[in-house]
Parts: C-alpha cells; structure tokens; sequence
C-alpha cells in the first residue's frame, strides 16, 4: 500500500526543495523525491543548480576571476607577482567541496523540517500515486493529497555533436576540466557558454564561441549587449555571430568542428568543445499513461498562472514549465504553491524577474528592453549613467557599463531597468523592487543612496530620466 503524504514533490532542485521545505514548514506531510547521485556515488539533493549549475559555475568564475585581476588589473594598485600559476586541481577541488557543502546543507534542512526523502527516479501515475525506483533496486509507492513536479531541465545535445564527456562535453564537464584546454570551441553565446567561456579564457585557453544567431544577446537590451561584446572583444574571447555549426569530429584527440557563417563554410580545430545551445524539461519518462497532465510542443509541464495542471492536486514549477529556466525563478514558484496548497495567497510575477549574467563585467536586466517597447509601441522615456563616471567604480579599477532605467512617457512608473558592469548583479535588484511596487523613476531619484558606492549608478540614471543628473550632462 502506498505511504500517504499531504505533498510529494518530484524533484529537488531550485523549485523543488523550496516547495518541500515550505509545505513543511506550513504543518504539511511531505516528501521529496530525487535520482541525481554526487560525484562521489552518493545521493546529493539541489538539482542541477546546486550540483553542476548556479554554484559550481560561480566558483570557478571566481577562481579565474582572481587569477585574471592578478594577471591584468593587480598592477594597477601596485601589487606585482611573478610567475603566477594555476593548480586546477586545487581549484577544481575547491568548487567540489562547495557543493558538497550546500547539498548537505539540504539534507540537515529537510532532517530539519521532517521532510521524508526519497532517492531514485519518481513517475506520477493516475490518482497522484508517485512510483519510485530507487537507487538501491526497490520500488515504492507514495499517494500525495498533492503532488509538485520540480523534475528541472537537462542540456540539449545536438545529433552532431554528441557529449562524449572527454572531448565533447555540456556545462558538466566543462565543470571538471582536469587541465587548461589550449583551445576551446564553445557553440552558444547564451548564459552558459559566456560564463563557462570566460572561467577557462582567463586561465589562458583560446576560447570561440560560434553563435548561429545574427545578433549578440538579442534577449538583452542593444545598448547593454553592444557594451558587453566591446568588453569581451577587449579580454580575448573570439565570438563569431551568424557561425552555424553543421559538423563536429573527433580525430586524434582534437575535435574538428564545421561550421558556415559570412566567409563561407570553415573548419575550426580545438582540444575541447563545450556545447551550450540551452535547456530542455526533464520531462522524459515522467508521465505515466493516464495521469490526465498534458506536456506541451517543448516538452513542458502545462499549468496555468498558479502552476496548476489542471488535474486535481497536481502542480508542476521550475525548468519543466513555462518562464525563464531560471534558479530564483522556481524558488518564487515552489514556495507560491506550497502556500496556495496551505490556503494562502500565492504568486509569481513573471514580469519581475531578474536576469543575470555572471560574466565580467556582469550582465542583468530586469522588465522590457527599449527594443520591446518600439515593437509594442508603448510609449518610454530612459536615462542611464556610466560606471566611468562613478567614483567607487573607478576606484576599484572597474570602470566598464553603464546603467539605464526606463519608464513610461506618460506615468513615469519604471518598465524596465538594463545594466552592464561590475556587480550588477546586486544592483539590478533595486530595478525589481521598485517595479514590484509600482515605483516611478522619480521614486527611485528620491532615495538617497550612500556615497560612494556601486548603487549610485541606480539613483544617477533614475535622475537621468527626468534629465536633471548631477554627475553627467543630460
């Protein structure tokens, strides 16, 4: 007979173990369920994010970070070296005990919350039965008042390319490089391929990147990804726009990749080939026949603005749904269900959620590109501030970007806010706040801001909007 739960959630990555933690904490009986194992063997919990995404990928773009500034901004300050080298072992060492670290932090926290896991492979049946395979052969069954699909994303493998795990690889293996690949080809100028490609180009690997799409970050507003391009342009990174990769083959241990673009049709010869096209829901085998939930074209959960699927009790959140696949994203959408099971409100406002790049200088917007508004014609209004005139900015050697608020023409109230530069990534939060809350740009150049510091870019471009910034010429 299957255990009885209030919620089981399948999955529990980002989405997922923020949806077990918080029906938890509500007073809910709760399970959660996961087939991923760590490097080790062991069952490791927090998804792709915690594993071999969001946390691993930033410790290694702090690592080469460190060595890069070292090499090339130390100077500046007069701080000299000789002869610095990089142990990527220790370094990679390092990024293993990390995650480590906070997938163990999951573990004490459903222990904690009396969360009762499970590790294998869980596929909903009809009646909100959930079968689990385990790891260990077993199989067992758990009937849940509810049930919360967090199943994630997996990499999107091209049938020309496929991952080898040596010479070919996704974002994991390009996670474990034993070595500084003296060339390394990246397909995709997306988040993944910019952020993977920057920690080994600062190592000192040849780094390209072949994007098949005309245009640089066309997701991104044009200002912030003209910016970003001239800065990576500056640190080496070779990024061919318009290159679409036909062939890839492996011969004596170096990859050969095929590729056309505006000269025609071109061989590329590297060491190491990361692809990174995007993501795709890990929807494969979830599904048993009759459980009523509808996938749609791409694979995704179908659920409505509450993540519900439209059968009773079963919700879906995360990568496997619609919206951006997006770590902070699923943590909204897994404690918005784990609420609205409780009784209470819950919500996730798709319009409001940040982007980042962790690139250097970092990238984020949050809101509606200018290119957006002209299409939807909707009438704006910008200002923006350079980092090169900001004081704590240059006093850190880091004088790239720039910040710019947009707002309606008419109300004032802010649609979009576009940075590029260092810690943006913080910043951009200022921008999400504000629109939450219905802010105007007038609002946000009323908040005074510590001086001097990163933040002042925020409160200058507000300023600028109304063309009265004191530190620029409007």
């Amino acid at each position: 007979m299957a255990e009885q739960f209030d919620v089981v959630v399948i999955g529990s990555g980002p989405a997922g173990y923020h949806a077990a933690i918080r029906a938890a904490q509500l007073g809910l009986k709760t399970a959660c369920i996961d087939a991923a194992l760590g490097k080790d063997g062991k069952p490791a919990l927090g998804g792709t994010c915690l594993r071999v995404g969001c946390i691993p990928s930033k410790a290694l773009l702090d690592s080469s970070r460190q060595f890069w500034n070292l090499q090339h901004l130390f100077g500046e300050h007069g701080i000299t070296t000789k002869d610095a080298k990089i142990d990527v072992g220790t370094m990679i060492g390092r990024k293993d005990k990390i995650v480590k670290q906070f997938t163990g932090g999951i573990a004490l926290l459903f222990k904690a919350n009396k969360i009762t896991p499970y590790y294998g492979f869980g596929q909903l049946q009809p009646g909100n039965i959930v079968k689990v395979k385990q790891h260990d052969g077993t199989e067992v069954e758990l009937k849940g008042t509810n049930v919360i699909i967090a199943a994630g994303s997996d990499s999107i493998e091209l049938p020309f390319a496929k991952f080898d795990n040596e010479y070919i690889v996704d974002n994991v293996g390009a996670l474990d490089f034993t070595s500084v690949p003296k060339r390394l080809a990246v397909i995709g100028a997306g988040v993944i391929g910019l952020e993977l490609g920057s920690v080994w180009k600062r190592l000192g690997a040849e780094v390209t990147i072949l994007e098949a799409l005309p245009e640089f970050l066309p997701a991104a507003d044009t200002e912030v990804s003209k910016t970003a391009a001239k800065e990576f342009k500056k640190q080496g990174l070779d990024i061919r726009l318009g290159a679409k990769v036909s062939k890839t083959e492996v011969k004596k241990k170096e990859v050969h990749v095929t590729y056309t673009g505006a000269e025609g049709e071109k061989t590329l010869v590297v060491d190491r080939l990361l692809v990174a096209v995007g993501r795709k829901a890990a929807s494969k085998g979830l599904l048993a026949e009759g459980t009523g939930v509808k996938l749609n074209e791409r694979g995704q959960v179908e659920v409505d603005e509450h993540c519900h699927t439209g059968v009773d009790g079963v919700w879906a959140v995360g990568d496997c749904v619609r919206g951006p696949m997006l770590a902070h994203k699923g943590f909204e959408e897994g404690i918005a269900v784990a609420e609205l099971i409780a009784g209470l409100p819950g919500h996730v406002n798709l319009d409001t959620v940040p982007w980042v790049i962790y690139t250097e200088p970092e990238i984020a917007w949050v809101g509606k590109t200018e290119q957006q508004l002209k299409a939807e014609g909707i009438p704006y209004k910008t200002g923006s501030f350079p980092f090169a005139a900001l004081g704590r900015a240059v006093a850190m050697g880091e004088p790239a970007g720039f910040v710019k608020v947009i707002a309606h023409e008419e109300t004032d109230r802010i649609l979009g806010m576009h940075l590029v530069g260092v810690g943006v990534s913080e910043l951009v939060h200022e921008g999400v706040l504000a629109m939450e809350f219905s802010g105007s740009a007038d609002d946000l150049a009323r908040i005074c801001h510590a001086h001097p510091t990163l933040s002042e870019a925020v409160h200058d471009a507000a300023m600028s909007v109304a063309k009265r910034s004191i530190h620029k010429v409007n």
